[in-house]
């Protein structure tokens, strides 16, 4: 009983100790923790600004691909050809596997 003398009566309140017990299953027990989703949130934030600028990467070089396109004509029908297999009337198209 005299240890239960020397602890401070803030430290005893039943409300105290509830919300402390809490706090503690909160930042390091429960799924959605604090520690744990912190650093899955900083991971996938690092992945989405990569991809990011991945696609923003791919949108400057489409832009240019059509802009060369919109200018050249023949830049125009060598692309159709490679891309979409198209030819002329009088043509026969091989398709050879890679």
């Amino acid at each position: 009983m005299k240890l239960f003398k020397n602890i401070p009566s803030w430290l005893k309140n039943k409300y105290f100790l509830t919300l402390l017990v809490f706090s503690v299953w909160l930042l390091f027990f429960d799924d959605r923790d604090i520690i744990t989703t912190h650093f899955k949130h900083r991971q996938e934030l690092r992945q989405l600004e990569h991809s990011r600028d991945y696609y923003l990467q791919q949108i400057d070089t489409t832009k240019k691909e059509l802009d060369d396109l919109k200018q050249n004509a023949e830049m125009l029908e060598k692309y159709a050809r490679e891309k979409y297999w198209m030819k002329k009337d009088n043509e026969d198209l091989f398709i050879l596997p890679e």
